[in-house]
């Protein structure tokens, strides 16, 4: 089986019907297309509603554009100084290596800028970037993003993380990343030694579905906590992937059953062509509550969104407080729904 990176190859596959193949060209011209091995290994051919395969193989539904929708969804380009850095917080800043990823996502809140061609900052944007780090001494956490950077070779990888590690303020290095769920043979001992750091370095995995998570993906995912990197996950709801109660709650356990802690939960983006992915907030909510109770709270991720424009990420989940009719008390709703009166006064 190899990588697949056009609709001939899908064809091929059996991953497209025949009749969609002129369609699909145009989606394809705009948005890259991307499925490695483990990918298309994960599909079922026979389910026409494949959750993995809706999350990489491209619709005709993507030719679809709303009004609503945007380039840049959450207005990375307004707080980007130079190439490679995104700094919308003041202790935290994207640096973002390579735009390449080893597979596309159909949902990528970032398909305007992801794909071949401009892969990588050149020595001197690289150059750059860490400059601009070193003298914003604010900076504490840097977030390697992207596309995805454990595409990176170990070596390149490892000296970004070096010159990261020697920066005195910088005290998180985090990385976001598909890479052990869609082509876990690149975890190898090399790339897991070129994360390694005197500061913190934590992964975060970005899986959507329970069966991305196979025994090569929990392989490559321990080698990395073996090591001592501790591991979170984001997770995109999607309409028709992980948008049913069971299906999220069996996602969020097997992630913490391989020490991989869910961290955000994220309402999908309004990027081009990406509106039958959406669901509701309302429905977001909903299942987030119906998590409580269900499943620990170490399997419990925060429902955000991000919004658009640039204004940043809040949590939207849903809320289990109310104020009494008389004022001096809280009404809290527990996990069965039930309602439950709690005094609430400042004795100060």
């Amino acid at each position: 089986m190899k990588r697949i990176s056009d609709v001939r190859g899908l064809e091929a596959a059996r991953l497209v019907p025949a009749d969609r193949v002129d369609a699909l060209h145009r989606v394809a011209s705009r948005w890259a297309v991307a499925l490695t091995p483990a990918v298309q290994a994960h599909i079922d051919l026979a389910d026409p509603a494949d959750p993995i395969a809706r999350q990489f193989v491209p619709s005709v539904l993507e030719l679809e554009i709303a009004p609503d929708e945007r380039e840049d969804p959450i207005g990375d380009a307004d707080f980007t100084p130079l190439p490679g850095i995104t700094h919308r917080y003041p202790d935290r800043v994207l640096l973002k290596p390579t735009h390449a990823c080893p597979v596309y996502c159909r949902f990528c809140f970032r398909r305007e800028a992801v794909g071949p061609g401009g892969e990588a900052l050149s020595p001197a944007e690289l150059d750059a970037a860490l400059d601009y780090i070193e003298k914003h001494e604010q900076i504490w956490e840097v977030i390697l993003s992207g596309g995805d950077p454990l595409i990176l070779s170990p070596r390149r990888l490892a000296e970004i993380v070096r010159r990261l590690d020697a920066i005195p303020h910088v005290g998180v290095i985090r990385v976001h990343t598909r890479v052990p769920a869609v082509e876990p043979e690149r975890v190898t001992a090399a790339l897991v030694a070129a994360l390694q750091a005197t500061k913190a370095v934590w992964v975060v995995l970005h899986a959507n579905h329970a069966r991305e998570l196979d025994a090569q993906t929990r392989a490559a995912v321990a080698r990395l906590v073996d090591a001592g990197i501790p591991m979170l996950a984001q997770t995109v709801l999607l309409a028709g992937v992980n948008d049913d109660p069971a299906e999220l709650e069996a996602l969020l356990r097997a992630l913490v059953a391989m020490r991989v802690k869910p961290y955000y939960l994220h309402h999908a983006d309004l990027a081009p062509g990406t509106g039958h992915f959406r669901t509701s907030i309302a429905t977001g909510q909903a299942l987030v509550r119906g998590l409580r109770g269900r499943v620990s709270g170490l399997c419990q991720p925060s429902y955000v969104l991000d919004i658009p424009g640039g204004a940043g990420k809040v949590p939207i989940g849903p809320s289990y407080l109310r104020e009494s009719a008389s004022g001096d008390a809280r009404v809290v709703e527990d996990w069965q729904g039930k309602l439950h009166l709690y005094p609430d006064f400042d004795l100060r």
